[in-house]
């Protein structure tokens, strides 16, 4: 894998609700490309991870190089069929925690990042609670007895399907990784399409491919069901920015209007790529 492997791999990761599975339903029109929602390589990661730690006491007879080797494994044996062939893209929000190793393991890996403007993600997620009327969702627990002031706040905290994913983007925009970072915002991907895979193209030294905008076909029906929250990683066939008001009470929503720090150039000191609409 990466160096091991003959077309290499990259990540998207990010935000949710945000444009991840759009991204990836796009890019695997290319059939040079393997590109997917949510993988397991990152919870299979985190666990090799702390079984390698000193939590396990057999951990003192595995070297730095073995560590890095089981590590990589991880990769390279979840994608070995797929990445004979195809240029991986894996996608996991976690990633953006897992910048330095990520490094370690694939020196020419790209991390894509979607982002959204945090009000309308709570916003997306809230209208997807709300048609699922009978069904009660894992992002909440499968509590029944919520509403939404605390089925927000349970999203916003640190270990939050939402403020997990906006403490890592934090974590890998302020690192210092702008080599391999780029982050593509919601907007930009729906309101214009094309532009946006160009400047993803031109980041990762791909030659342009001709994406089919009209025609986006992505299957996660089952996985969705799973989790409580049909419609979770639907794809409209036609890619399309939607206007609408939100649903949310209004102090939700400006409680989340100042936390989309990428909108701000002046805080963006590591010169960290941003793919906005309108440039």
């Amino acid at each position: 894998m990466g160096e091991t492997m003959r077309h290499g791999i990259h990540f998207i990761s990010g935000l949710p609700r945000s444009g991840s599975t759009l991204l990836a339903a796009l890019l695997r029109q290319n059939p040079r490309f393997h590109a997917n929602m949510t993988s397991p390589v990152g919870a299979i990661y985190l666990a090799m991870q702390g079984a390698l730690s000193r939590k396990n006491e057999a951990s003192v007879f595995i070297d730095e190089g073995q560590k890095r080797a089981l590590l990589e494994g991880v990769f390279r044996n979840y994608y070995h069929a797929i990445g004979e062939e195809k240029l991986v893209f894996d996608t996991n929000r976690l990633w953006c925690s897992k910048m330095p190793q990520l490094g370690a393991h694939f020196s020419n890996a790209k991390v894509i990042c979607c982002v959204r403007h945090i009000s309308w993600i709570m916003d997306s997620i809230e209208r997807l609670e709300r048609r699922n009327v009978f069904d009660l969702s894992g992002i909440f627990g499968y509590d029944a007895g919520t509403t939404v002031y605390n089925r927000i706040n349970r999203l916003a905290q640190s270990d939050g399907m939402v403020g997990f994913a906006l403490d890592c983007l934090r974590e890998a925009y302020f690192g210092g990784y702008a080599d391999r970072l780029m982050l593509v915002t919601y907007e930009a991907l729906t309101r214009d399409p094309a532009g946006t895979l160009a400047h993803i193209y031109d980041y990762i030294g791909e030659v342009p491919f001709a994406h089919d905008f009209d025609n986006v076909a992505y299957e996660a029906d089952e996985f969705d069901a799973s989790l409580g929250s049909p419609g979770l990683h639907t794809v409209r066939r036609k890619v399309e920015f939607i206007d609408r008001p939100s649903i949310l009470p209004p102090d939700l929503f400006e409680r989340f209007e100042n936390d989309a720090f990428w909108m701000t150039p002046d805080l963006n000191v590591h010169d960290v790529p941003v793919v906005r609409y309108g440039g």
